[in-house]
């Protein structure tokens, strides 16, 4: 076994502490990866907190990792020693089912093996980035560019892939319009990503005050969802609507701003089970529809585009012991966009 070190959630709610761990030695189709970013997702705090119920204690979160490949074995033959490699929400899936057969080992049959609070094959937890290295198989880990600010590209493993996913599966793009909900870490991403293949974008939000960055982002328009004038004036003028929040809210406030047969994609999860107003879906063939990140191969499609396009997230980059306040700062949406922890601070 190789001795780890990280930051852990030892019982649900407490704060992270330091933790020392174990992670099992590199196998013939592994690589070890020394974690130089990992990004910090919203998700991490659900799964702290067991706000989703059947979380593993104690916890290493993190699943938006970019580091440095410092071993293999001997039958690796997608990566090197030196590359720089990427480890997103899974690191493993049945690899037999339809939808990992499809490469959408997202959606595997038999549940993916998440990178952190799940077991593996073996029966051992998972522990995630929140940590200084990590041993993954080859063909769950990602290429990633050295032409881009890596701790930018940390988020793009959860934050871009949950935004790209969606995007490319309803093939938004050049002449539709597109309604982003929530200016958070998914949600820029979302604005960047459908205003990169030629969308026109729209932010919806609770908050005025991000109107300008919006706009820097490149977005076309700005609604401030609690003014009843301007969603009234809004109403049947978005094609799809990327619903990005993951806080308790109102789906059926968003809907009127469909179009004829306009889809409102999910990929945030709110705590509570929503209600829906089934008049407001019929009368205008709407639909709801979810999204929930993406396989191996769409997950390196959307890197490699980053690549050629120069997107990355925005970020703040924090030390490894601050990490119970940053928690704290993302539930308060103090934070544009994403927290980044560089792993040399541990």
């Amino acid at each position: 076994m190789i001795p780890a070190k990280g930051y852990a959630a030892l019982k649900a709610k407490l704060p992270l502490e330091p933790f020392k761990f174990e992670r099992r030695e590199v196998g013939p189709h592994d690589v070890q990866v020394e974690i130089m970013y990992c990004g910090v997702c919203h998700s991490d705090i659900h799964q702290a907190r067991d706000e989703w119920g059947g979380a593993i204690f104690p916890m290493v979160p993190g699943h938006e990792i970019v580091g440095k490949v410092v071993k293999t074995g001997d039958h690796v033959t997608k990566f090197k020693v030196g590359d720089i490699a990427g480890v997103g929400v899974f690191v493993d899936s049945c690899r037999h089912c339809p939808s990992c057969l499809a490469g959408e080992e997202q959606y595997c049959d038999y549940n993916p093996i998440f990178t952190y609070s799940t077991y593996d094959k073996d029966g051992n937890v998972t522990y995630g980035g929140y940590s200084n290295q990590i041993v993954v198989d080859e063909n769950y880990t990602l290429h990633v560019s050295e032409k881009l600010p890596l701790a930018g590209v940390a988020p793009l493993l959860c934050a871009g892939i949950t935004t790209w996913s969606p995007i490319q599966h309803w093939k938004m793009g050049k002449g539709h319009k597109i309604g982003v909900v929530g200016l958070g870490g998914l949600g820029h991403m979302a604005v960047k990503f459908a205003v990169s293949k030629g969308a026109e974008v729209t932010v919806l939000s609770t908050s005025p005050s991000k109107k300008a960055d919006a706009e820097r982002l490149g977005a076309h328009h700005f609604l401030v969802t609690r003014d009843p004038a301007q969603m009234a004036a809004g109403e049947r003028s978005l094609d799809f609507i990327i619903n990005t929040v993951s806080a308790q809210h109102e789906y059926n406030d968003y809907l009127p701003l469909l179009k004829i047969a306009g889809t409102m994609v999910l990929v945030g999860i709110p705590p509570e089970e929503p209600t829906l107003d089934a008049v407001k879906l019929i009368s205008k063939r709407r639909s709801i529809a979810g999204s929930m990140i993406g396989g191996i191969r769409e997950t390196q499609e959307m890197l490699d585009y980053c690549a050629e396009h120069n997107i990355v997230s925005d970020v703040e980059v924090i030390k490894m012991n601050y990490i119970n306040e940053a928690f704290e700062r993302v539930l308060k949406s103090d934070v544009r966009y994403r927290f980044v922890i560089d792993m040399a601070s541990l």
